[in-house]
């Protein structure tokens, strides 16, 4: 039991390390691809497309080769999951560009509460007092490090709004894709990759041009620009991967809270290898956060924890139930299959259907 411990926590840690690791890696990647210092390729969301298209072909690879195997999804879970993905990267990269940067990084601040709304609607999933106070913690010292100059308008805060709506909604929907369907984290990639590279192959460009007024076939192509998009499109490989794995073995709020661990490193290491500013300001909300982050590490294990034992307590109640019940005759009373059905139903706090 311990042995198995030990290794789910080994995976565990592989899997948050992977995420931060590709993400940053990425984030550096197509800094220097799409900065005006750098390659000036400033088409995100085409290649986007590009990152989704090596996505799938890695999957299609691992399926012939029977590295993973391929289980059923409905078609329109896909599109319909696709669509939510397509949205959520197009409104982000909108967002961006209508909306001051202090105001976009406030925005996606507001994906953990919206989580937690969007968890305890669609499925009742309910907080720790402590788990909430570490979010705030969390959510105040990267907000304290990052945002800057705020200016709202109307198109910037309707889209703002549709990113962070559609971002929440689909780490949602990853988790319970995986468990609907008993399905691992990379075949869910490797079935929801092609749609998301063909939607955002057709539709990236257009809305690339929108952004930045600039066609992506006028673009000159280097031996480096070719260089870095390979390198970009190695690392969302290892990035898509790690967020579905980390989604289904945690849950989108831990998600969330280790996103913006990487917001810290994206900012320590801008300042080491860009020569970025870091003021007294962005040091102290980066120590704050990552003070939120381990305190959330330790409310979630306490939650885990208080859950066990609550699960073993309910079982034993249940039994010495059933026992005073034989004891007292009841199960040579008239009572009806289904009567006793009802009984049982409702000692365990459960409707009678769900029987």
């Amino acid at each position: 039991m311990e042995g198995e411990k030990k290794l789910s926590a080994i995976s565990d840690g592989g899997a948050w390390a992977m995420n931060v690791v590709s993400s940053v890696g990425i984030i550096m990647a197509n800094k220097q691809l799409m900065s005006n210092n750098g390659y000036a390729f400033s088409f995100a969301t085409t290649l986007t497309g590009f990152h989704f298209a090596v996505t799938a072909l890695v999957g299609l690879v691992s399926n012939a080769t029977g590295y993973s195997a391929s289980k059923h999804v409905p078609m329109w879970e896909l599109l319909w999951f696709s669509a939510i993905a397509n949205v959520s990267i197009t409104g982000m990269n909108f967002s961006l560009m209508l909306n001051s940067v202090g105001f976009y990084q406030i925005s996606k601040l507001s994906m953990i509460p919206v989580v937690c709304v969007m968890e305890w609607i669609l499925h009742s999933k309910h907080y720790s007092r402590e788990v909430k106070m570490s979010v705030m913690v969390v959510v105040i010292g990267v907000g304290v490090c990052t945002v800057t100059d705020v200016k709202v308008n109307i198109k910037g805060f309707v889209c703002a709004s549709l990113a962070v709506l559609s971002t929440s909604l689909q780490q949602i929907s990853i988790g319970s894709l995986q468990k609907k369907y008993s399905i691992g984290s990379f075949e869910l990639l490797s079935k929801t990759a092609p749609i998301q590279a063909l939607s955002l192959l057709i539709l990236g460009p257009f809305v690339d041009y929108y952004l930045s007024g600039k066609l992506i076939i006028n673009y000159k192509v280097s031996p480096g620009v070719i260089l870095f998009i390979l390198l970009s499109c190695t690392l969302a490989v290892f990035c898509n991967v790690s967020q579905y794995l980390c989604i289904g073995r945690f849950s989108a709020v831990s998600f969330q809270v280790l996103g913006h661990m990487k917001t810290v490193c994206v900012l320590t290491l801008g300042w080491l290898l860009f020569d970025s500013e870091l003021t007294l300001k962005n040091i102290m909300g980066m120590i704050l956060a990552v003070v939120g982050m381990v305190i959330y590490s330790w409310a979630v294990e306490v939650e885990k924890q208080s859950n066990a034992k609550i699960l073993p307590l309910a079982k034993t109640s249940l039994t010495e139930e059933e026992i005073r019940l034989l004891k007292d005759g009841v199960e040579n009373s008239p009572l009806k299959d289904v009567e006793l059905v009802e009984a049982k139903g409702y000692l365990f706090g459960l409707p009678v259907d769900v029987c």
